[in-house]
């Protein structure tokens, strides 16, 4: 998980955060949460917003430990969108401050999401990215209308972060929910703020996804998001799946819950009968112990009956074949290319411009040394070695010229 100031913002304004189970009955409960969160509003408002989504989500949705992990899902950002619209309504300050979410649990069930705003989720399964989340943004609203074409959406005509929905700013708020989508050993997850997905094209996050270590894709994601002028702030939780157990073991959409303890389900007869033999095992004790032991016996068999029934009557309740939602919305092929190797060998070269102009002390030697094995790769098309080879260079020159930048050596933002 990385999340980063970006090149034009005073603060972060994202949040996010991990929520594992620490226990099987845990995982079988509400398995494992993941959380982004994209603040707006002036002043701190956006990240006082971002920082109680993160902080509030997570605790309803562990707390209801008998709902439905949808509707555990839905009360939780609900309950967010309520405490955050009431602190803003009790500070001038923090008026109409708001907050993208989208959450992503993984389930016995599958991957199921809640999602308000325009922070995305992505599956990566083989060599396909899905994007499992709905944009709630103009643009996005607008060609599920009808309204825009694709190719106007895409010239960017239409502003494409004017959001349409998220917590805060209203009182109520509506809440998608999508899934549950099976899971797979070896599929990887990316839940992002759009400060990074305003700058790196689906296509290049499944390739990265695909060829890179899940640390590496996301410091990958954060540093072309800024070499690529870095307007917001970025976030990025790369999720690998590669415990058998975490894999979706019925493809079906099924979900299930364990109901309380219904104590109206222990039978009349069975407490009438309890309590008499019981009773008269005390009483019997002193002058018959043998027929105490009896009627003892006989008490316990029908409370350890009693109490058969009532566990029985909470087992797993299944729902259904129910399925949430309309995704994945998109998909693409996750493939490194040459065209990919090209783009990150152009932007060494922008990188060595910019560093000799602006005086940065760089490693070239061992730069170069790298660049030449990812070039040899890529000339025997071997394009995920170049890929992973050359965004290695790119990660290792970013962090040379971070580290002067927080030196005080340059303070002037990147924009290749």
């Amino acid at each position: 998980m990385i999340s980063d100031i970006g090149m034009r913002r005073a603060v972060n304004q994202d949040s996010a955060c991990v929520v594992l189970a620490e226990s099987e009955a845990g995982w079988e409960r509400h398995g494992h949460l993941f959380l982004v969160a994209d603040g707006m509003g002036a002043h701190a408002a956006g990240e006082m917003a971002s920082r109680l989504a993160a902080d509030l989500i997570h605790h309803q949705y562990i707390k209801q430990q008998n709902a439905l992990p949808v509707e555990a899902l839905r009360k939780a950002l609900t309950e967010a969108n309520a405490e955050i619209f009431r602190r803003g309504q009790a500070n001038i300050e923090f008026r109409s401050m708001g907050t993208t979410a989208s959450l992503l649990t993984l389930l016995p069930e599958g991957a199921v999401l809640g999602h308000v705003g325009d922070s995305r989720v992505y599956q990566l399964h083989g060599d396909q990215l899905y994007q499992l989340t709905f944009d709630h943004s103009l643009v996005w609203e607008m060609q599920a209308a009808g309204e825009v074409t694709d190719e106007t959406a895409r010239s960017g005509v239409i502003p494409k972060n004017v959001i349409t929905r998220s917590l805060g700013p209203n009182a109520t708020v509506q809440v998608d929910l999508e899934g549950p989508f099976p899971v797979s050993v070896g599929d990887r997850f990316l839940l992002c703020s759009d400060g990074l997905s305003g700058q790196i094209t689906d296509e290049e996050i499944g390739a990265f996804l695909r060829v890179l270590p899940p640390d590496k894709a996301a410091q990958i994601f954060v540093d072309l998001s800024n070499l690529r002028g870095g307007p917001d702030n970025i976030t990025a939780i790369v999720v690998e799946v590669v415990d058998p157990s975490i894999a979706t073991r019925d493809k079906r959409a099924t979900f299930s819950r364990r109901q309380p303890l219904d104590m109206s389900r222990f039978s009349t007869a069975l407490g009438v009968v309890t309590a008499v033999c019981l009773l008269a095992a005390l009483m019997l004790a002193l002058w018959a112990p043998a027929l105490a032991v009896v009627a003892g016996v006989v008490g316990l068999i029908a409370l350890g009956t009693g109490f058969v029934q009532v566990l029985q009557g909470r087992g797993p309740t299944e729902v259904g074949n129910l399925r949430y939602g309309k995704g994945p919305y998109r998909h693409f092929k996750a493939a490194a290319s040459l065209p990919l190797f090209e783009h990150l060998a152009g932007t060494m070269k922008a990188l060595r411009e910019a560093a000799e102009e602006r005086r940065w002390r760089i490693d070239w030697p061992i730069a170069e040394k790298a660049f030449r094995q990812a070039r040899a790769a890529a000339d025997a098309k071997d394009y995920v070695t170049a890929v992973r080879l050359q965004s290695q260079v790119i990660i290792d020159l970013m962090q040379q010229i971070r580290k002067q930048r927080n030196e005080g050596a340059s303070d002037s933002a990147i924009d290749l």
